[in-house]
């Protein structure tokens, strides 16, 4: 009885990694042959897309007054954008200087502070007409072409947009390794997403969509109660339940400060590993209704994305069902073993070439610490659920020499 018990787990468990295994080879491959870009050369599209930069910030007065004048440099027409910066908990000097540029500055207080509680408020008292708001971290930098990028993709109908966020730095071990997470997610549930037709997910900063579809959504999701850990997702859901499709634009580029010490990275897992647990928990149900509808872009965000454990818990499982797998059975221990190559070959399928070099070799040297620090966020997700953590940003330029170039206006 026992030991059929234990064959039980164990073939769910290994049926759960041969679906976890194929559900990212698919995926990146596909964003591989079959990822197109949503504009061609944007040179011959007409210029008329009004923008509102809004920028939610919390305590951010290292960093904003430099990300603020960069935004001013982008390539567009300056009467056809504005900058928002919504301040919250700001200090009087740093309201003073953002007050010198040609920026719009929204003082915020709250009990409880939250991004979307921010553009709440900001939207409440935007009373220009817009056509898109493209929402931006504080500690963002944009390439130079990103809003004539974003008006091409809204001319041609496109109503939701995720840029292609890149790290900012990679300067330390932690950072790269932060920074190639964010290039194999953006690969994988982003390009290989849109390749399936699929809608893209959001990454929580350089998103851009129809003004007054976002800011109703915002003001429905405020409405019904207060959010934390994963706001950005329920967002996500919230569109796509609209029947509207979000779309990845690689080449317009977001460069996003990547956390830089183990104590940042463990923060910031924290954050995301509470988020997939609850975000799955929650929205199970509704995904299975909207999935019996036709809408499998809510679905496979929804469910099929939170099934997947991250990465780095994903390579330790499979690494132990390897020896596993060869007790129970030969054959099944051959298996295991090529499953786990193919994770491998998916990891690198995702990966940018310009990223694989002696750099990363000595990041992943680091890759065990980071992994101890994944798992130690498991014993303190309560907490988090509780708190809004702040990640603190201090980059005030990019200092990324494998991803400087921006992308030239064909696009």
């Amino acid at each position: 009885m026992l030991k059929t018990t234990i064959d039980i787990l164990f073939w769910l468990f290994f049926l759960y990694c041969v679906f976890s295994v194929s559900y990212l080879f698919l995926l990146a491959v596909c964003g591989n042959l079959f990822y197109r870009r949503k504009i061609g050369d944007i040179r011959h599209v007409p210029v008329t897309q009004k923008i509102a930069i809004l920028v939610p910030g919390y305590k951010e007065d290292g960093i904003i007054v430099s990300s603020a004048a960069q935004l001013l440099l982008q390539q567009y027409p300056r009467q056809l954008f504005d900058i928002f910066i919504i301040a919250d908990s700001f200090q009087p000097s740093t309201l003073q200087r953002l007050r010198e540029l040609d920026v719009h500055v929204l003082e915020v207080v709250f009990e409880k502070s939250t991004k979307l509680k921010s553009l709440d408020e900001a939207f409440s008292r935007i009373h220009g007409q817009y056509d898109i708001a493209l929402i931006c971290d504080s500690d963002n930098v944009l390439g130079q072409n990103v809003l004539l990028q974003l008006n091409a993709c809204f001319v041609q109908g496109s109503k939701a947009i995720q840029a292609q966020r890149v790290a900012k730095n990679l300067d330390t071990p932690f950072a790269i390794l932060d920074g190639c997470s964010e290039a194999i997610n953006n690969h994988i549930f982003r390009k290989g997403a849109n390749a399936l037709g699929l809608s893209s997910s959001i990454i929580g900063s350089g998103m851009a969509f129809s003004f007054p579809v976002i800011k109703q959504v915002i003001q429905e999701i405020n409405t019904a109660g207060s959010v934390i850990v994963h706001e950005d997702k329920i967002l996500q859901l919230k569109i796509i339940e609209q029947g509207i499709n979000i779309h990845y634009l690689e080449g317009a580029l977001v460069f996003d400060e990547k956390v830089d010490s183990p104590q940042a990275f463990k923060q910031q897992r924290k954050r995301w590993v509470l988020g997939q647990f609850l975000y799955l928990k929650q929205f199970f149900l509704p995904a299975m209704g909207q999935l019996f509808k036709g809408n499998i872009s809510y679905f496979n965000i929804a469910v099929l994305h939170n099934l997947v454990l991250p990465r780095a818990f994903m390579f330790v499982i499979l690494l132990v069902l390897i020896p596993v797998s060869f007790l129970m059975n030969f054959s099944i221990g051959i298996l295991a073993t090529l499953l786990w190559m193919a994770y491998l070959l998916t990891m690198f399928l995702s990966l940018p070439r310009g990223l694989i070099n002696k750099e990363l070799l000595n990041a992943l040297l680091r890759l065990p610490r980071a992994i101890l620090l994944m798992v130690a966020t498991l014993f303190r997700m309560k907490k988090a659920n509780d708190t809004f953590i702040h990640t603190v940003h201090t980059r005030t330029e990019v200092s990324n020499k494998y991803l400087t170039k921006t992308p030239d206006k064909k696009g």
